[in-house]
């Protein structure tokens, strides 16, 4: 039990008392500390404005303060472009760099550009262009001014910047806590489980990379949330000859090696999965947990015949992926159920796996349609398929229909079946035809990717 939050901010010690958990980050560097260099540009972390770096493991990763609650932040060290000092009252060195390039020009998001590039730097990137695009993929400038930004990168890139400070030791939090008697931070699988078996109506909290728009855009803080960050079983990252396994909580930035050793084709699509900023903070288990019918990750696990462990005060069970999602929105995780890991099986001699996410825009956009497609060919014949897609349909859906006449007849069969698989709607990210035909466009280039592996099918790699 706390009364009070309490994290490193600029590396001074600060207590949070008699303020709401559900606050954001953002809102109370503004508002309750004077920090405005951290600015509000989108509310729901997509701009890049507000973004503030969390010292962490000997790490520094940029995360988007306007969809981060305070009691996230709790126990952690948080640096904000108030906090970079150089020697003797200099400028900070990636201040320099910025201001030598000229790389600003109203001002207004430079403060997050200054804090995604302490985080470039930081983390050892190399001055290549894919790199600088990667780490600012989730900052927007107005002015358009991108050119001098890069410029700014690539010297940033070989600077040699101090390693974070060790966060200090009275910030250790060795059993649970929880504030506002409705934050619960738990530390341990058996707290956990019998929090959720309590409190079935709290909001499991991982990232907020979703749930943390209810406080920042829709201004409605969730009454009760359950945080899972604390717990290693959710956190831990484990493979074997045979598969590979997720925590549920584990983020996007910690699992995305892991994923992309076993799986190489992941490695482009989650570079489009959100930006650093929110792959610092995002998980798959809440990617799954939110049921989202355009999720990135649901067809991707789907295709590679994914199996969640879920666990409570009765016990665990597996359940593969294929029967979790039941409707909109509507899993077949029970009321006092989590979501402790993801298993995936490791690709087969034979088997090939492919990915594509079609979107308005390249970087930081929600999926019209996402494929995911894992093929086993043996003798020159496929002799097995799981096709999924999201986009399609009210949850992320398997296309047996085309999976059945891919095997049967092969790829113009397959694709001629694909309207029998979804009935999608028309809406803003694109009609019903158009998913359709971008379904069926998206198998064309399957079997054009099978038939030559070497051939560049993809516009980003001309």
């Amino acid at each position: 039990m706390a009364d009070n939050m309490r994290f490193a901010l600029n590396d001074t010690l600060v207590d949070v008392p008699g303020l709401s958990p559900m606050t954001t980050l953002l809102d109370w560097l503004r508002d309750h500390r004077g920090l405005r260099g951290t600015k509000e540009g989108c509310a729901e972390g997509d701009c890049g404005a507000c973004t503030v770096v969390l010292e962490r493991d000997g790490r520094r990763e940029a995360i988007n303060s306007c969809i981060v609650l305070l009691g996230q932040v709790d126990g952690q060290s948080v640096r904000t472009v108030e906090g970079l000092r150089g020697a003797e009252g200099a400028p900070h060195p990636v201040q320099t760099a910025m201001a030598e390039a000229d790389a600003t020009q109203c001002g207004f998001c430079t403060p997050g550009f200054v804090m995604s590039a302490l985080a470039f730097a930081s983390g050892g990137n190399t001055a290549d262009t894919g790199s600088i695009h990667d780490a600012l993929a989730g900052n927007l400038c107005r002015c358009t001014g991108y050119r001098p930004i890069v410029e700014a990168m690539t010297r940033i890139a070989g600077l040699a910047v101090e390693p974070p400070p060790a966060a200090p030791a009275i910030l250790a939090r060795p059993a649970s806590v929880v504030f506002d008697g409705a934050f619960f931070a738990p530390r341990t699988l058996d707290e956990l489980l019998d929090l959720r078996a309590a409190h079935p109506d709290a909001l499991l909290l991982a990232g907020a990379t979703d749930l943390g728009l209810l406080a920042s855009r829709a201004r409605k803080p969730p009454k009760q949330v359950i945080h899972l960050r604390h717990v290693p079983e959710l956190a831990a990252i484990s493979t074997t000859d045979d598969k590979v396994t997720i925590g549920a909580a584990a983020t996007y930035a910690a699992a995305t090696s892991t994923l992309v050793e076993a799986f190489p084709a992941l490695r482009s699509y989650l570079s489009r999965l959100g930006s650093r900023q929110i792959r610092n903070m995002g998980t798959i288990g809440g990617n799954i947990g939110t049921a989202s019918p355009i999720g990135d990750m649901p067809p991707v696990l789907l295709a590679l015949e994914a199996s969640l462990t879920l666990v409570s005060k009765r016990g665990t069970r597996e359940i593969p992926l294929d029967d979790f999602f039941l409707y909109y929105r509507k899993t077949a995780l029970a009321p006092d159920e989590i979501i402790q890991s993801i298993s995936m099986p490791r690709l087969w001699e034979g088997e090939s796996f492919h990915c594509d996410k079609v979107s308005k825009r390249r970087d930081q956009d929600i999926s019209t349609v996402a494929g995911a497609y894992r093929v086993r060919i043996r003798n020159g014949k496929i002799e097995d398929a799981r096709l999924a897609f999201g986009g399609m349909a009210a949850t992320p859906r398997r296309a047996r229909a085309a999976e059945a006449a891919l095997l049967k007849d092969g790829f113009a069969a397959a694709i001629a079946a694909v309207g029998e698989d979804f009935k999608p709607v028309d809406d803003w990210r694109g009609s019903a035809d158009y998913r359709l035909q971008v379904a069926a466009n998206l198998l064309r280039r399957l079997e054009l990717r099978l038939a030559d592996p070497q051939r560049v099918l993809e516009v980003e790699a001309l």
